[in-house]
């Protein structure tokens, strides 16, 4: 069996912030850092070696495993110079890291896993990087540095590349390797394939959305000028603003972030000067035109946008993370579909002002709708129904709630948020949904806040920050009474979350055996907390350890600094990484049944898939939802229910 390790120095135009594939499209590679198995890596020099694309096909066609380290930009560069790597051959480092939350750098993992200095990663490698993967600086005379022009940082170039693959083949003995079996690997062929894929873009939408924001910014400019006689020429100006609304207004506002101004606005004593300036300010801070950057950047030149789905990029659970165009997090809108469709054809034509009031609104209620299928074709779309709910209540065995969602499926009972207030306190789901039709719905208001905070053990203040204006009039034991009545009737979920965490510590404190909890296993492999889901998937926690203080710790990425540190962690968040693993792991069995029948994914958006087939009724939203909800082997009993919508544009439906 003959193992290639491989890594590439490229050089291109286009930033590299641009998407890989964009990037792609212009690049040329530099040098080629080639080994084959414990053999000295060779560095090939391009402009030596002018049959370099042929030499390197040889090694790919000859070789059984094809090593690389973020292989999704590798193979993409190649391919463009003519050099094709089949996905079945790479073994990706990257990939497999992150399948064990480890981090995904070469660098970081070197730190992690205690890579010697000698062969690590020359951190120095940055500045040669800067200096010839990438053009200077306007203002530098000489447009491009290369071998002629900086022979000894060449030399060092070189040597960092030799570096590269060293590092790459040591971290590879290092990696773990239990989340590596044959299901995960076709898992990640299969979103390479719809990765390379990718979905079409409507470019020309995006340039008129641009144009349309930079429309409305100076007209918002201009009003806020004359609002403020001059004191505040731009919304942008967030020290200006504050002062005059302090200083002029007496309006004593701690910041200008959205959910502060969203406070803000809802006081009915509110100076109308005021309002009108935050109304202003919310307008002119919209984030989309940066999603319009994006996509006007990152398309390929064949209008499709790719690589946009990062395999297991979600630290723990496996789940997918968005790059670039960051599908996971786009704009929320109230508008409705016909609106939006009516202001996409104003703004192309440049007269959106012409049709709406709020351009900033319409703008943001646009951005999904730049996803569209080719001619032809269609968006075929499909959502799994509330499946982390539904794999809690599974894991837990809570029956009663199982039954409610079968019923509710048959379309013979209430919703899950009648259904968790009617659970809780004791009342009639119909006397909710009376509330909610005939009084202010505070009922079903609070059943959704404790659907949404509770299933994890979380107390007051994560009701508080996940439930909005219906508890923010609240005072703490009104929440706690929400907290606690939930808990009382969701018994067997209050006592996962204390069986998983007793499991967790009795496997630390004895590594030698199993410890169980509901379906789950747990143990330890060296320094690491396994936990087995029942797909066969580990869940990994590095470093684990009951503290002196009895704290339960492990190492991992902090999700706000992104630094390698000690976590705590404890029975409901383990829980809630469970669930999320397990509902990553339906997800995906329909995914791959999607694709087996015919409905080829575009991109994948949370729990709801995005698939592109021809325009036809042979094709149905009823189909792939069927093959979306069909339960997996090792789910038998799990309650599946998916639901979706057609459309040749993308929208939330």
């Amino acid at each position: 069996m003959t193992t290639l390790y491989l890594d590439l120095e490229t050089f291109s135009e286009v930033p590299i912030a641009h998407g890989t594939h964009a990037y792609a499209e212009k690049a040329e590679v530099l040098l080629a850092a080639v080994a084959i198995d414990d053999a000295p890596v060779a560095v090939w020099d391009t402009q030596d070696r002018p049959d370099w694309r042929f030499d390197l096909q040889r090694l790919i066609n000859d070789a059984d495993t094809v090593v690389i380290h973020n292989s999704h930009f590798d193979r993409t560069v190649l391919r463009h110079c003519g050099v094709t790597i089949p996905v079945e051959k790479v073994e990706d480092t990257m990939v497999l890291a992150l399948q064990h939350s480890l981090p995904a750098s070469l660098g970081a993992l070197c730190d992690v896993l205690g890579v010697p200095a000698d062969i690590a990663k020359d951190k120095a490698g940055r500045k040669l990087i800067q200096l010839f993967c990438k053009p200077r600086a306007k203002n530098i005379k000489l447009r491009r540095a290369d071998r002629d022009t900086h022979p000894a940082e060449w030399g060092a170039f070189v040597e960092y590349a030799r570096l590269d693959v060293d590092a790459m083949r040591d971290v590879r003995r290092r990696l773990p390797r239990w989340n590596d079996s044959l299901g995960e690997r076709q898992l990640w062929h299969l979103d390479q394939r719809i990765n390379d894929r990718g979905i079409a873009v409507d470019v020309g939408l995006a340039h008129a959305a641009l144009r349309a924001f930079e429309r409305t910014s100076r007209s918002l400019a201009v009003r806020s000028g004359r609002l403020t006689g001059g004191a505040v020429g731009s919304l942008t100006q967030r020290a200006k603003l504050l002062d005059y609304l302090r200083g002029v207004l007496h309006l004593d506002i701690a910041d200008l972030t959205k959910a502060t101004v969203a406070g803000v606005l809802q006081r009915k004593d509110l100076h109308p000067e005021a309002r009108e300036l935050l109304e202003i300010r919310q307008q002119a801070a919209a984030t989309s035109p940066a999603k319009y950057g994006v996509i006007i950047n990152a398309a390929s030149s064949d209008s499709r946008l790719r690589g946009i789905i990062q395999f297991c990029g979600a630290s723990r659970t496996g789940r997918d993370a968005g790059r670039l165009f960051q599908p996971q997090n786009l704009p929320r809108t109230f508008l409705k579909p016909e609106y939006v469709e009516s202001g996409i054809a104003a703004m192309k034509l440049d007269c959106e002002d012409l049709l709406v009031d709020n351009v900033s609104e319409l703008c943001t209620g646009a951005v999904r709708g730049c996803l569209i299928a080719e001619p032809g074709k269609k968006l075929v779309i499909s959502d799994l129904s509330n499946i982390e709910g539904r794999v809690l209540a599974w894991l837990a065995g809570e029956q009663w709630k199982l039954d409610a969602f079968y019923a509710f499926d048959r379309g013979e009972g209430h919703d899950l948020y009648v259904v968790a207030y009617s659970k809780a306190f004791g009342v009639e789901a119909d006397v909710v949904v009376e509330n909610k039709k005939t009084g202010d719905g505070t009922m079903r208001q609070y059943g959704k806040v404790m659907e949404l905070a509770g299933g994890y053990g979380g107390g007051v203040g994560a009701y508080r920050t996940m439930g909005g204006a219906a508890v923010d009039a609240l005072k703490d034991d009104a929440i706690q009474t929400l907290v606690s009545s939930w808990r009382k009737a969701h018994p067997k979920t209050v006592a996962l979350w204390h069986a998983v965490e007793r499991a967790a510590r009795e496997a630390i404190e004895k590594p030698e055996g199993v410890t169980r909890a509901g379906p789950l296993h747990l143990d330890m492999e060296d320094k690491w907390l396994r936990i087995k889901l029942p797909s066969g998937r580990y869940l990994s926690y590095p470093d684990a350890a009951v503290n002196d203080d009895g704290r339960l710790t492990h190492s991992g990425v902090n999700q706000f600094t992104k630094k390698w540190e000690t976590l705590e962690t404890y029975g409901g968040k383990l829980v809630e990484n469970i669930v999320q693993a397990v509902a990553r792991d339906v997800f995906m069995v329909g995914m791959r049944a999607a694709e087996a029948n015919g409905y080829p994914v575009c991109i994948r958006v949370h729990d709801e898939l995005i698939t592109e087939t021809p325009d036809t009724e042979a094709y149905s939203v009823d189909r792939l939802s069927a093959l979306m909800a069909t339960n997996p082997s090792w789910a038998a009993g799990l309650p599946l229910r998916a639901a979706g919508f057609e459309t040749h544009r993308y929208r939330k439906d």
